[in-house]
């Protein structure tokens, strides 16, 4: 007897976002992911990031000065603290900040995270992560091209969501690193900034991540920055 037949991809689907099926040749395939800035848009996209981190460079020189004199003044060490995260295609890359605790208590490794009066942070150190002012020296990373001004955050290889690591805690986690991590991005100018203390918090941040991944556009990238200003003049959940 005739019969429908059916090949589950369940495992598979759960893992990944099935796209459709097309051609390569004669043969069929599953159309599982797409590069998510190639030809036009990743030139624009490159375009974009050297303008406005140059353009911001310049006209934050001041504040950055300000900032370097004002670390130095409120305790020893040195003025930038550079940590090791996830950049694009899961590749390490160096990111640089201001430093905001104290230099003995510092925490390269990212497995320890900031909690409400942390007695690591320095005096200077709360002003500046309560603003994110300690992220400037990322403008950096971005005309270097390890980052964009925009983009799901980088992660500290360590990092963890619920007492887990994120990779494990969050199925889809490392499709984010489809694209450079960014200064700011959708998940911090909904709510989702600062501290990650649980699991449900971590899904939703990679959520909207891979929102932002899959609906991009010059026109998101202005309105997230433009967001993220607003966001800076009422910090919250930032310690």
């Amino acid at each position: 007897m005739a019969c429908d037949l059916r090949l589950s991809v369940e495992p598979m689907a759960q893992r990944f976002q099935i796209r459709g099926m097309c051609y390569v040749g004669d043969a069929p395939v599953l159309m599982i992911a797409d590069r998510p800035l190639k030809k036009w848009a990743a030139l624009i996209k490159w375009i974009e990031d050297k303008i406005l981190a140059s353009i911001l460079l310049i006209f934050l020189s001041p504040v950055l000065a300000l900032i370097v004199l004002a670390i130095k003044l409120d305790s020893r060490g040195r003025v930038l603290f550079i940590q090791q995260r996830f950049g694009f295609n899961n590749e390490v890359i160096h990111v640089f900040k201001f430093r905001t605790m104290y230099i003995e208590l510092s925490d390269e490794s990212g497995t320890s995270r900031t909690i409400r009066g942390d007695p690591r942070v320095t005096r200077i150190g709360r002003i500046l992560r309560s603003l994110s002012l300690d992220e400037l020296p990322q403008l950096i990373n971005v005309l270097r091209g390890d980052m964009s001004l925009v983009g799901p955050r980088p992660h500290a290889l360590a990092m963890r969501a619920g007492g887990r690591p994120y990779g494990e805690a969050v199925e889809q986690y490392f499709h984010r690193h489809r694209v450079k991590p960014g200064i700011t991005g959708w998940a911090q100018v909904n709510g989702l900034r600062g501290e990650v203390d649980s699991i449900d918090k971590a899904k939703a941040r990679v959520e909207r991540d891979l929102y932002y991944i899959d609906h991009w556009s010059v026109w998101l990238d202005l309105k997230i920055l433009l967001m993220t200003a607003r966001t800076l003049l009422w910090p919250a959940n930032v310690y």
